[in-house]
């Protein structure tokens, strides 16, 4: 079925989209007609997106783009077509002309393929790639600016945007310098989303702009527990910060805000299994999507979602081992209907970062809640001392929900459950004996564009032998993870004691010279069972044609459990490299 749509809508041919400014006011129009970007960005149904009154959404990559396409032209709204743009921490460099070149040729392919698709709003010409020192590198606006150049030739129906994180450092005034050809800035913004506006044009923002990502305070933007964890808002209180993002750029702005895309249609696992989705992982509603169809099509819906005013826990959330605790909720039906509240306990991932990358979903604690009722609950806390969320899930009888959770934590010092101890220098791998201890089983990123052969005969450091390692793609970026046991991302007891330890050496080779690749030791957080007691990166380096030899610093690192010996990590570099290692050992 989506095929013959996909094919259906070649015949229809592009929508006409421009901007323009009258008597200073800046305007969005798609075939002739002013078009004001209400929506959001994410997967969830689309259909429902129309039905509360959005118009569009966006995409931040063209994967499945042409699926996407579809499916957005039959729920009758448009796409920000996303083009995703290499990240300095991804391997990414915008001084590798190979690497650009590369780019800007995906790019063109892309307006190529979609360009006359009816259901294109724009090109959102990469994601906050700029995030890093002032956000005024020339170079990577340079390589942003001949996508959009490029675009604008290619196809003249649909205006380009470039996406930032925020508007602080350099980047505005840099793109509006340096890159003409881009009509619209994107960009996301969460607790300081209301300023936008006055910043942005404090920084000289004339360009007209869209809010592209916005929502409740992120991670890094709230309160913290005495344990260094974030405390999340509940959903009834998040409402607020999408609707006053919205008002505050597209109702008090109109004339340089021509929309905003609220983040996300959908949900995901980020610090939390519900900090930023307008929707629970079963796809049920939560009232961020009542808050903004009311601002979207001008009407409340029908049967609200449930409001939580507040959930509590007697004392002090920090407790002993086994301690029971006894929760407080407090919460209503707009419309009085009957409510059901489901109570569970979670681990508490560890993980706190602004990068949006995955995460794992934390397990649920069986039987931890001993007993409930819709305003309370009595939990029996875990014997093992670590952090943990008591979540409570309100759900009305017309598909509305709400959700909020307190960070608990059980007192004591969290079990290392050390790893098999062994005398130093320990050697993971040489040319003459091989390997042991670690097995190179953990493949990330671009795995499909990885090889490597652990018994190269090319020139050994040392021994008949070396490791060959081939990362065969231009782009994105490859990792091997040497694992304690084979295969295993802390759900297992394994790794080395490896206390005394000052450094990792090893020796690496490029075939070619001028490859860049990044050594470190350790990557399982805390939010596993079995962690790395230390996470150590190693930087990035510089290979050469000769063997060199490279150290990453352990110095006053806890060594106790080291379940990921090395962790090698390459980007593309605009054509596939190739390296070659040997001699890896803890001294």
């Amino acid at each position: 079925m989506v095929g013959a749509l996909i094919a259906a809508l070649a015949l229809q041919g592009p929508s006409h989209v421009a901007v323009k400014q009258v008597a200073q006011h800046w305007l969005l129009t798609v075939d002739g007609k002013p078009f004001t970007v209400k929506g959001a960005g994410g997967s969830a149904s689309w259909p429902l997106l129309a039905s509360v009154g959005g118009n569009a959404t966006r995409t931040w990559g063209a994967d499945g783009a042409a699926e996407d396409l579809a499916k957005a032209q039959k729920a009758g709204i448009k796409v920000m077509v996303g083009i995703w743009l290499g990240h300095a921490e991804h391997g990414f460099h915008y001084d590798d002309p190979a690497q650009v070149q590369k780019q800007f040729e995906n790019a063109k392919a892309v307006i190529e393929k979609y360009k006359d698709n009816p259901a294109v709003l724009m090109w959102g010409i990469g994601n906050e790639m700029e995030n890093y020192g002032q956000g005024d590198d020339p170079n990577l606006w340079t390589a942003v600016e001949d996508i959009a150049h490029m675009a604008h030739k290619l196809d003249p129906n649909h205006p380009t945007a470039t996406i930032v994180a925020e508007v602080g450092g350099k980047k505005i005034p840099a793109i509006h310098r340096m890159c003409p050809s881009i009509d619209i800035i994107g960009i996301n913004s969460y607790a300081g989303c209301q300023s936008i506006y006055d910043r942005y044009v404090k920084q000289g923002g004339v360009k007209p702009y869209i809010i592209t990502e916005c929502g409740p305070p992120g991670t890094w933007e709230a309160a913290s527990t005495p344990w260094n964890r974030p405390i999340e808002l509940s959903s009834t209180e998040k409402e607020g910060w999408y609707e006053k993002a919205y008002k505050a750029n597209v109702v008090d702005h109109p004339d340089l805000c021509l929309g905003c895309l609220s983040f996300i249609w959908g949900n995901k696992q980020e610090a939390t299994a519900t900090w930023f989705g307008m929707f629970l992982a079963d796809g049920t509603r939560l009232g961020a999507v009542d808050a903004m169809q009311k601002l979207w099509s001008g009407k409340a819906p029908e049967h609200p979602c449930p409001h939580i005013s507040k959930l509590t826990v007697d004392g002090d959330p920090a407790v002993d081992s086994g301690d029971t605790v006894q929760a407080h909720l407090i919460v209503a039906d707009p419309k009085g209907d009957n409510l059901n509240v489901r109570w569970s306990l979670t681990g508490d991932s560890g993980v706190q970062t602004i990068n949006g990358d995955k995460e794992d979903v934390p397990d649920t604690i069986p039987g931890a809640v001993t007993a409930s009722t819709p305003s309370t609950a009595t939990v029996k806390m875990p014997t093992t001392p670590g952090t943990y969320r008591l979540f409570a899930v309100v759900r009305n009888q017309h598909g509305g929900a709400a959700v909020a959770n307190v960070p608990l934590r059980v007192r004591g010092a969290i079990p290392l459950a050390m790893g098999a101890k062994v005398n130093l220098p320990y050697s993971i791998y040489s040319g003459t004996n091989g390997t042991q201890g670690y097995i190179p089983s953990g493949w990330m990123g671009n795995a499909g564009a990885m090889k490597i052969d652990m018994a190269s005969t090319a020139n050994p450091h040392s021994g008949d032998k070396c490791i060959r390692w081939d990362y065969t793609a231009g782009d994105s970026w490859g990792a091997i993870a040497w694992q304690s046991p084979e295969g295993d991302w802390g759900d297992k007891p394994g790794g080395f004691d490896l206390t005394g330890a000052k450094k990792l050496t090893l020796w690496a080779r490029g075939q070619n010279g001028g490859e860049k690749v990044s050594f470190g030791v350790g990557i399982i957080k805390n939010d596993k069972k079995y962690a790395d007691t230390a996470i150590v990166d190693g930087g990035k380096v510089e290979l050469t044609q000769e063997w060199r030899k490279f150290t990453v610093d352990l110095s006053g690192k806890n060594l106790s459990r080291i379940k990921t010996g090395l962790l090698m990590t390459i980007g593309g570099q605009g054509q596939g490299v190739t390296v070659y290692i040997s001699d890896i050992q803890f001294e």
